[in-house]
């Protein structure tokens, strides 16, 4: 058995060791808070006014996706213009405007849900 077929279920156990400890641990301390007398109602959200969280998802999706498509854009138009042929080209612009695009998503789910 070599390292590479042993790196999959190193990984999938480490991911599901994360989510195991959070929610057993989260479980068990409201567990401990409500015998000792605390209102359920603290485990709710206070803010009843906030964005459903499927919308976000699909805004920072979308702004996500089409900072991907416009590096890729950008990253071509760069190569022929400017002749560039350095293999860091394609990568560093679509990671630039993927983040730009998730930094616009984040304003514009606080615009959201200020609404």
């Amino acid at each position: 058995m070599g390292p590479d077929i042993l790196a999959l279920p190193v990984i999938f156990g480490a991911i599901f060791g994360v989510f195991y400890l959070f929610f057993s641990t989260r479980n068990k301390e409201r567990l401990a808070l409500i015998e000792k007398g605390a209102d359920a109602s603290i485990f709710m959200s206070k803010r009843q006014d906030a964005a459903p969280i499927w919308k976000v998802f699909i805004l920072n999706l979308a702004v996500l996706l089409m900072g991907i498509g416009a590096g890729i854009l950008l990253a071509l138009i760069i190569q022929d213009l400017f002749g560039v042929t350095s293999e860091a080209l394609f990568p560093g612009v679509i990671f630039l405007t993927a983040g730009t695009g998730l930094l616009v998503g984040f304003k514009m789910t606080k615009d959201l849900e200020k609404k």
